[in-house]
């Protein structure tokens, strides 16, 4: 599995980058075939709102790609909920594969 961390704004440090590996090792769990990881972390600049902290995570598997987006005042909350969409959207698919 190959795993691409980009932030854009702001330079991450080591305590959220350690963060964002350990819950995607989690992802094998839920899909055997995982191609890539591209996680993007970014700062929004628009300065009257709280939820300024964006974690967005596309994954490649053969024939699918999976894409969560997600916005909170924090970049490990905002990576948390975006992973956890992540799993359902990856639950749901192999579900719906499994009814074929």
């Amino acid at each position: 599995m190959n795993v691409q961390i980009r932030t854009q704004r702001f330079e991450a440090d080591k305590r959220l980058l350690t963060h964002v590996n350990e819950k995607l090792e989690k992802l094998k769990t839920y899909h055997d075939n995982i191609i890539g990881v591209e996680v993007y972390l970014k700062v929004d600049n628009v300065v009257h709102q709280i939820k300024d902290k964006i974690a967005e995570i596309k994954v490649n598997v053969p024939k699918h790609t999976f894409f969560v987006k997600y916005e909170s005042k924090s970049f490990e909350e905002s990576f948390d909920f975006a992973l956890k969409a992540l799993i359902d959207q990856i639950k749901s698919h192999k579900e719906k594969k499994m009814t074929i």
